[in-house]
């Protein structure tokens, strides 16, 4: 396979006649329909669409090449959707049917997880073993209790003199990024049809061979037409679409510039929105802390896939008293950290997914050092890759919290460790930031730390632990968004409440 060909050069019959060929062969898994879109619950066929190539992040081959969604399939989806909800009969159906056919979804997602897995490898350079975390066990755990909480949703509810009646808000539009296509299925798009929205899930357009294969399974589980479309669009076709008359809600997981533009094209008539944003996530370590068991799930915990997951504890802070040898102890941790290719079950890292991605963290690097920061581990591209988008696992030590590094999300390998002199500074240093997605206290003393959560500005606080759980609500503070996901409250952001009263009770 050509390095680097430009499809341009390549000439279109050249595309359509090689694109599943090199998935089948060269890749050995079988993606349906890179030339067309899935629109209301139907294939639409190849058209005047361009085609975008899928490249390695791990060697910038080119895999594939995928037809990108044109305004007019955008068009149709939207419409599609509106129609299917107003005149269609998902939303009037009992939540008992309507979980039967979204759980038929799910299974079907579940028996082609072996084969997304590896897809989403190929197009991000997710390592094979996170995403087997990721999808089969977060994204299986989060849609199966999904479907259990719906039928425990109280939908009709008399209260006093009144009915109260929870009903779904209409059209939504699921806006999902690329480093989590599949789970994001399940705290976005699984909610709102459970809940008796239409939905168009708008997958990022560097993950369209995972989109196309969940679409697959949409097609396989025969959902009512207008139901659910996917459109692995690009930036235009997403602006388009949140502005888009026919769309009702707009739920979005990316970056904080992107909610703010979200909220702006959606002003106009008042859309519902629910936005997952970006964090800077801090971890206060403590001073009675044992090293090794912080570290065993400190440094996944603030290093998963390359940094790009927005609750990454990407500020680690101190005690003055220790900040030397926490320095040498994490500085050995992210020098041990094995890059590879992402593939193989031993490889601990891949590249990070995209070359923008590269250059940011670059250039964010850069900037720290100019401004005093020091690189204790990492800093650098590996010598060992030609080709790809990798670079080393990075602590920088003499970190200010007024630094951009510590109060700008660079989405990428990349983590700040803050000294601080007491608990009441370090809580301080963490509120201290327009950011409020998730946090991590480590603390012996688990009553002081539960004390410390409880002052933190956050969406999510793990004690002597790192992440966040998937089976209850999550959200952010501040411009980490707002809305939750997951849990009831997941699927009740897609609800709104009708009063029928006057009735004789």
């Amino acid at each position: 396979m050509q390095r680097n060909a430009e499809p341009a050069r390549l000439g279109l019959s050249w595309i359509r006649l090689e694109v599943r060929l090199i998935i089948k062969h060269e890749l050995d898994i079988d993606i349906p329909h890179l030339e067309d879109q899935f629109i209301g619950g139907e294939w639409m066929g190849a058209g005047d669409r361009p085609m975008r190539p899928v490249v390695s992040p791990s060697s910038e081959d080119i895999l594939a090449f995928a037809a990108l969604p044109t305004i007019k399939d955008a068009d149709r989806a939207a419409n599609r959707a509106k129609i299917a909800f107003d005149e269609g009969p998902w939303r009037s159906m009992s939540i008992e049917e309507r979980a039967e056919k979204v759980e038929r979804l799910c299974f079907a997602i579940e028996g082609k997880l072996a084969t997304l897995n590896k897809a989403w490898s190929y197009e991000s350079g997710a390592t094979i073993k996170h995403a087997e975390l990721l999808n089969n066990e977060v994204g299986g755990a989060v849609w199966r209790q999904m479907i259990l909480d719906a039928k425990s949703i109280q939908w009709e509810e008399e209260r006093g003199d009144a009915l109260l009646l929870r009903e779904p808000i209409g059209s939504v539009l699921a806006i999902m990024t690329f480093n989590g296509p599949v789970v994001l299925m399940a705290m976005k798009v699984v909610p709102a049809l459970l809940a008796g929205c239409t939905v168009i899930a708008k997958h990022a357009p560097e993950s369209p061979l995972t989109a196309r294969l969940v679409a697959e399974c949409a097609r396989e589980a025969n959902l009512p037409e207008g139901v659910l479309s996917f459109i692995p669009g690009d930036a235009e076709i997403t602006k388009y679409l949140v502005g888009h008359e026919a769309i009702d809600m707009v739920t979005l997981t990316g970056g904080t510039q992107h909610g703010v533009d979200v909220v702006k094209r959606t002003a106009n008539r008042l859309a519902r929105t629910t936005l997952e944003l970006g964090g800077k996530s801090a971890a206060i370590i403590g001073g009675d802390c044992d090293q090794n068991d912080v570290l065993d799930s400190l440094i996944p915990g603030s290093s998963s896939f390359m940094g790009q997951v927005c609750v990454n504890l990407s500020r680690i802070l101190l005690p003055k008293a220790s900040y030397g040898k926490w320095i040498e102890a994490l500085k050995n941790r992210y020098d041990a950290i094995q890059l590879g290719d992402p593939l193989k079950y031993d490889t601990e890292q891949g590249p990070i997914s995209v070359k923008r991605g590269l250059e940011r963290t670059e250039s964010y690097v850069a900037l720290a050092q100019s401004e005093g920061a020091e690189l204790a581990a990492g800093g650098c591209v590996p010598r060992e890759f030609e080709k790809g988008w990798w670079y080393r696992p990075t602590l920088l030590s003499k970190v200010n919290n007024s630094m951009a590094i510590a109060r700008e999300e660079i989405f990428g390998p990349v983590v700040v460790a803050i000294p601080y002199g007491d608990i009441n500074e370090a809580v301080t240093i963490a509120n201290d930031s327009p950011f409020g997605l998730a946090a991590s206290v480590y603390m012996s003393d688990e009553d002081l730390a539960l004390s410390v959560a409880k002052r933190l500005q956050s969406g999510s606080v793990a004690i002597n632990s790192a992440g966040i759980s998937f089976l209850h609500p999550f959200g952010g503070y501040k411009q980490s968004g707002w809305g939750k996901e997951c849990g009831l409250e997941g699927i009740m952001e897609f609800t709104q409440i009708k009063q029928v009263s006057g009735r004789r009770i």
